[in-house]
């Protein structure tokens, strides 16, 4: 359990303990893919998960551990590993459920795109029925799990791109009514901002590439849980391989160390950011749970003390696809880039990228239309920021 600061436990979770003669202060990358035990019957023990140990690569890494330790302690979980993508991740705590053929998924109506896609196509070719809900209404929500007694509910607290809110507490109270495994997508939060298992939740996935990595120099994804799906955990990731590698595990938990700094200057940016867009003629509407506008401010207050996270969204006043590029175009500092979480200022065109592979239809249906950008707002002075912003705003 966590007893000291976010900011203190950040900076040493998952440090080496001491050895017999002296201990290196951060973990190294360990490249190794099999290991001598001191005899064949322990190896066989470590390799049954009935030792501790390190036996094969794909049962374990040195330096993939040391980053789970220091999620399983920021996340207050039991159990973590770390997965080769945020995709991965998301596969991984689906089957983690215990999902098969014929069982039902309800999942948030506007879940991010790839995973929408991968629900609504691969899962759906293996037998699993997908039903999509309007995560952000209680009595919906209540309704959906009654009706359809799915054996999971994925949902993100802060909605990707246009920031609608879970209420995490209430969901988890309802799965549980339910009997249904609850799964967060907690990218956009992060352990800063939430922890969805201490409110209820049974599985937690990060896509490590955005606020953990925060360099943009990391693909990967995590899974958390409590202890009952720790087993199960570690055999799915023996069996499915999508693996972290090493020096990425390396560089995430190197990012970890920062993540609380960065993500205060994310949201005091974002917050600044916001408040500017929202009285610029060229912008329509503007997407931010920091907005006493925005219709679930009050729940953002309660569920997210610390700060309202990084991400703003935006509808230019000319809605349409042609605006929208060449507004990117003439952006100069800001990068037009498909990632978010980094300590530079990322924007994107969601229609076209993050959410390409749904349906237009869809897409209108969920807020995402022709002029909406997703802005995730950097570490930089938020002046400069503004100004970036601003000059492209000019015709």
């Amino acid at each position: 359990m966590m007893t000291k600061s976010i900011f203190t436990t950040a900076i040493h979770a998952g440090r080496p303990e001491g050895g017999p003669i002296s201990t290196p202060s951060v973990p190294g990358i360990e490249l190794a893919v099999s290991y001598r035990a001191a005899n064949v019957d322990r190896l066989h023990a470590m390799l049954d998960g009935e030792a501790e140990g390190f036996s094969y690569a794909r049962y374990g890494n040195p330096t993939s551990v040391a980053l789970e330790q220091a999620l399983c302690t920021l996340e207050g979980a039991a159990t973590a590993r770390v997965c080769a993508s945020g995709m991965a991740a998301i596969h991984v705590a689906l089957l983690l459920t215990g999902l098969e053929a014929h069982d039902t998924l309800l999942l948030a109506q506007d879940s991010y795109g790839a995973t929408f896609a991968l629900v609504d196509t691969l899962l759906r070719r293996l037998g699993v029925r997908p039903v999509f809900v309007d995560a952000t209404d209680r009595a919906s929500l209540a309704a959906a799990l009654a009706e359809h007694r799915p054996r999971a509910l994925l949902v993100e607290p802060i909605s990707n791109p246009v920031l609608r809110l879970c209420d995490i507490a209430a969901a988890a109270r309802l799965c549980n009514e339910h009997g249904t495994h609850l799964v967060v997508d907690a990218t956009f939060a992060t352990p800063y901002l939430l922890r969805p298992l201490d409110l209820g939740a049974d599985i937690v996935v990060h896509s490590l590439s955005k606020y953990i990595g925060g360099h943009d120099d990391v693909l990967g994804g995590a899974v958390l849980a409590r202890e009952e799906y720790a087993a199960d955990l570690r055999s799915l990731m023996i069996l499915m391989g999508g693996l972290l590698d090493p020096h990425a595990a390396f560089l995430a938990l190197r990012g970890l160390r920062t993540l609380p700094l960065r993500m205060r200057e994310h949201c005091r940016n974002a917050a600044r950011v916001a408040d500017w867009l929202i009285e610029q003629p060229g912008v329509a509407a503007v997407y931010y749970p920091g907005l006493t506008t925005h219709p679930q401010h009050h729940l953002a207050a309660n569920m997210l003390p610390k700060g309202f996270g990084g991400m703003v969204g935006f509808d230019l006043q000319d809605g349409n696809e042609v605006a929208a590029l060449r507004f990117l175009d003439r952006l100069r500092m800001i990068l037009p880039v498909t990632t978010l979480g980094g300590v530079a200022s990322q924007i994107l065109y969601p229609a076209r990228s993050s959410h390409r592979s749904l349906p237009a239809e869809r897409r209108r249906t969920l807020g995402i239309g022709d002029g909406l950008l997703r802005l995730s707002v950097g570490i930089e002075d938020a002046d400069d920021i503004i100004a970036d912003l601003a000059q492209a705003f000019k015709v």
